[in-house]
């Protein structure tokens, strides 16, 4: 047996699932002695629905699973139609059949995203003469989703409105072959933020974590390495490359778009053949999987009024205001301006962030300084900025981790691209990482920032926390100074003595303290204002 596909559709109350298996028979063989044994789960492994179909009730398949050889197909001029023109499966001796069965299932128990990320498990055994040969199985979930220009993203007919991160998979001294493990502790960190989406940036990622989206909920945007610069020789390579993507990845639950590309209009170069690829492409997509929508991340400078930001279904910007262009107004700014041409058009925020350093830090933070001060500020502006806009489809911070660049040398550390939320060992949780918590995460929690900046100049600093609390007390030195109410952001200015001095916030029985020593000679540090030579979009 070769692979199955497994398409659940939601009607209603109950469910309609088409299963297909797919078996290479021997050259001559006698379809009619095998048969298929159809069947359906549940998440304990007990059978549900269950069906035995003959191979010879079913004729030899060209399906999309093919090869595409078909020349017009790969210049672009017949597009869709011509990609079930010439598929040809070229193996000796052999023949391909199908075996599918549509199973009707009254009441499913839906796949809910993180609250509730239920699993069915499809499996097919190839009999011959009633003894098993062989046999495979795949989990999926049932669940629709439905993405609006006014109203957002919807899960099984109900409003989800979708934050989370984007990632990036290389880990510090092992690279990208990061062990299973270790794509089990990213999952955790994302999860312990309360996201409920993932951005899998900007390559296919190893099944292992697509499966834990599936069993942890994750909506799942998926994509190829179709970055910057459109290069027209590699044109074929772009669709082997999503047809690969589909495939491996048709029948997982969390995955809802196949992106095309990402700030491919960096490089105005051949401007006609990369429009006409991505015409290629989203074509392609639609073709082979009429279930699923597809998305474009189009970079900053790329202008709205542009034809390639209305060939996907969907788009989503790549855009740092506030960071690499000042005033994090200008975010609300484009949105409005957006929303108010295009009021048809579903638009989501693909990338947004701000270099954070645990080891830099500032009283007086500013755009560029690299300080985890300054990161903080900048996310608490955006998590306010996407509530003036509910109607966004998804919003994906860049990056949930630090990540390799080699190209960049900035924040005093070369090679390294610093706007995750957590550090690229994955040791240290930047205060960033808190404030999404305290807004996503329900769970009660309570974080004061700046931790690591310890020695201050100043008599009197104003000490930050998040929290999702309603109210907090802050105490100095074991003394109370105040009871604050705040919306997931408190301040409270602290007088503080020379030497060490004790913070504690209280909120029930939760707590977290922190030690600032009151110095007349505080760290200092400087930052080249050498500029790496890989811009912006690294």
């Amino acid at each position: 047996m070769s692979g199955m596909q497994i398409t659940p559709e939601v009607k209603g109350d109950a469910a309609d699932i088409n299963m297909e298996s797919y078996v290479y028979l021997e050259e001559g063989a006698d379809a009619s002695a095998y048969t298929v044994e159809l069947s359906i789960l549940d998440h304990e492994g007990q059978i549900v629905l269950k069906e035995e179909v003959s191979l010879a009730d079913f004729t030899f398949d060209q399906p999309r699973f093919g090869a595409i050889t078909d020349e017009n197909w790969l210049k672009g001029k017949g597009r869709a139609a011509d990609l079930m023109a010439d598929v040809r499966v070229d193996l000796s001796h052999t023949a391909r059949q199908a075996a599918s069965h549509v199973f009707h299932m009254d009441q499913p128990h839906l796949w809910k995203g993180v609250v509730d990320p239920y699993l069915y498990t499809a499996k097919a055994s190839l009999l011959f003469h009633g003894q098993v040969l062989d046999e495979i199985s795949q989990r999926f979930g049932v669940r629709s989703f439905a993405v609006y220009p006014d109203k957002g993203f919807y899960l099984n007919g109900k409003p989800y409105p979708l934050h989370g991160v984007s990632r990036h998979q290389d880990f510090k001294g092992i690279g990208n072959a990061i062990p299973k493990e270790q794509h089990k502790r990213d999952m955790e960190l994302i999860k312990e933020i309360g996201a409920n989406t993932v951005r899998l940036a900007h390559y296919q990622h190893d099944q292992y974590f697509y499966d834990l989206c599936d069993e942890e909920g994750m909506v799942v945007w998926a994509e190829i390495p179709y970055i910057s610069e459109h290069i027209p020789s590699a044109r074929a390579n772009t669709i082997t490359q999503m047809r690969e993507l589909i495939l491996q990845n048709y029948n997982h639950t969390c995955i809802v778009t196949w992106g095309l590309s990402n700030e491919i209009t960096i490089s105005t170069k051949n401007k006609k053949d990369m429009l006409d690829n991505h015409h290629v492409l989203n074509d392609l997509c639609h073709n082979m999987d009429a279930t699923r929508k597809t998305v474009l991340a189009c970079y900053a400078m790329c202008n709205p009024f542009g034809k390639v930001v209305h060939i996907s279904d969907i788009v989503s910007y790549n855009l740092y205001l506030g960071w690499y262009v000042p005033g994090l107004f200008l975010n609300d700014i484009f949105f409005a301006i957006f929303h108010t041409r295009y009021p048809k058009r579903v638009l989501g925020y693909s990338e947004y962030g701000a270099e954070g350093m645990p080891n830099l830090h500032s009283e007086h933070p500013h755009r560029g300084d690299h300080t985890e001060e300054y990161q903080a500020r900048y996310h608490e502006y955006m998590v306010r900025c996407f509530a003036r806009f509910p109607w966004l489809w998804a919003t994906h911070v860049w990056n949930m981790f630090d990540f390799a660049a080699d190209a960049r040398d900035q924040g005093g550390e070369p090679g390294m691209n610093h706007k995750g939320l957590v550090t690229f060992d994955r040791q240290t949780k930047k205060d960033s990482f808190y404030l999404y918590k305290a807004y996503w995460n329900a769970e009660p929690m309570v974080h004061i920032c700046s931790k690591r900046f310890v020695d201050r100049k100043k008599n009197r600093i104003t000490v930050k926390v998040y929290s999702n609390q309603p109210s907090l007390q802050f105490y100095c030195n074991g003394e109370l100074v105040a009871t604050k109410e705040a919306d997931h952001v408190f301040t409270c200015k602290i007088d503080l003595k020379d030497g060490e001095n004790e913070i504690r916030v209280v909120a029930g029985d939760l707590e977290d303290t922190a030690t600032f020593v009151r110095t007349d000679t505080p760290a200092n540090y400087k930052l080249s204002k050498k500029r790496s030579k890989s811009a912006n979009w690294v």
